[in-house]
């Protein structure tokens, strides 16, 4: 009996350095909040709580009328720019033709100068008549520059950049802007999944960014596995890992690891201001921390749907081949031994297994050392 009893325990030491396992895992998937892009009552609801959902499905309406009269008025402002365009363009042609009749009155009162200047010893004129009419030449131009600066504060008005007119870019921006809120007051899944946390109804007001309820994201599910830090050591990025719900007693679930955690909160450490904060207990019994693995879930089955925080078993398979220590050889059989070391090659995952389904093999990437 002693001796059965201390094989059977060395037994159970040799399983569980080579398939480190926990009891301590939970199934998780991601959580969508689902808020609406825009404020306002809600008018439609359609879906209830725990509903399956697929990408696109409409969720909910919000009051759509206050922004369809916003499009609307948008729509029509957008028209009025169109017309200012029109107008904005006829103005210009009228500037320039105030140009060219500017210069062409500014180049009569230059040749009449030049016919009166000569006159003045003659006395055929007197000087008043030659600085009146230096005094046009000097208006004349001055009419001209004024026409050329009306122009181009003309051509300013149109708004034009070369081929893009910014006048009607931004209504047009403006129209689309309204266009997005109602389609907005659609709200639909981005994501397939199921609702939950569904405490809502037709009247409650939704606003912009508040959650009004969640979907559990199926499209990806995963193992939050704690394991002891003693058991780290044999645990990698890509190992294979059989995983058993207590939802499903017997079915062997399947994952990969993805990754072990780097931290985590200690409660002992603190600081007041510059200076560390040091408990001054000491346990006699200290515990190993766990450390969170995440396994990456192969796809869900409809045989066995997976459920966010359902409880489960993890045994990592490390791919290890440990030897019998040179102690214990004298008393272990050669066969035993042979077993015992086989024990190290994970048994293959079958194809039609709970959770494997059709799905591509999980290629989760190492990390460089």
């Amino acid at each position: 009996m002693v001796v059965a009893a201390l094989l059977l325990s060395f037994l159970t030491w040799w399983e569980l350095d080579i398939r480190p396992r926990t009891d301590d895992a939970y199934l998780r998937a991601n959580i969508v909040g689902i808020a609406a892009n825009v404020s306002g009552y809600i008018t439609e609801l359609n879906v209830v709580d725990n509903q399956k959902v697929n990408v696109g499905d409409l969720l909910f309406r919000v009051d759509v009328r206050p922004y369809q009269a916003e499009l609307d008025l948008a729509i029509a402002n957008l028209g009025l720019v169109d017309l200012e365009i029109i107008a904005l363009k006829d103005a210009i042609v009228q500037r320039d033709a105030d140009i060219v009749s500017a210069e062409a009155k500014a180049l009569y009162d230059v040749q009449f100068l030049a016919r009166m200047e000569p006159l003045l010893p003659r006395q055929f004129v007197t000087p008043d008549q030659i600085d009146a009419a230096k005094r046009n030449v000097r208006a004349s131009d001055a009419m001209v520059q004024q026409a050329k600066a009306a122009a181009s504060q003309a051509r300013a008005n149109l708004g034009q950049l070369g081929d893009i007119n910014v006048r009607r870019q931004k209504a047009q921006a403006n129209v689309l802007e309204k266009q997005l809120n109602v389609g907005y007051c659609e709200v639909r899944s981005s994501v397939a999944g199921y609702v939950t946390n569904f405490n809502s109804s037709v009247g409650q007001f939704a606003q912009i960014g508040v959650q009004v309820f969640a979907l559990v994201d199926t499209s990806n599910w995963y193992l939050l596995a704690n394991y002891q830090e003693t058991d780290l050591r044999g645990i990698e990025p890509g190992m294979a890992v059989e995983v058993y719900l207590m939802a499903y007693p017997g079915v062997r679930f399947h994952g990969v690891v993805q990754g072990v955690g780097w931290a985590l909160y200690d409660p002992n450490q603190g600081s007041n201001g510059v200076l560390p904060t040091v408990s001054p207990t000491l346990d006699w019994v200290r515990l190993a921390q766990r450390f969170p693995v995440r396994i990456v879930m192969d796809a869900s089955q409809d045989a066995h749907p997976y459920r966010m925080g359902a409880t489960a078993t993890a045994i990592v398979e490390t791919r290890q081949r440990r030897q019998v220590p040179d102690i214990l050889k004298p008393l272990v059989p050669d066969a035993l031994e042979s077993w015992l070391e086989t024990l190290a090659v994970p048994a293959p995952l079958s194809p039609d297994s709970p959770g494997r389904g059709n799905a591509e093999p999980l290629i989760v990437p190492k990390p460089n050392p």
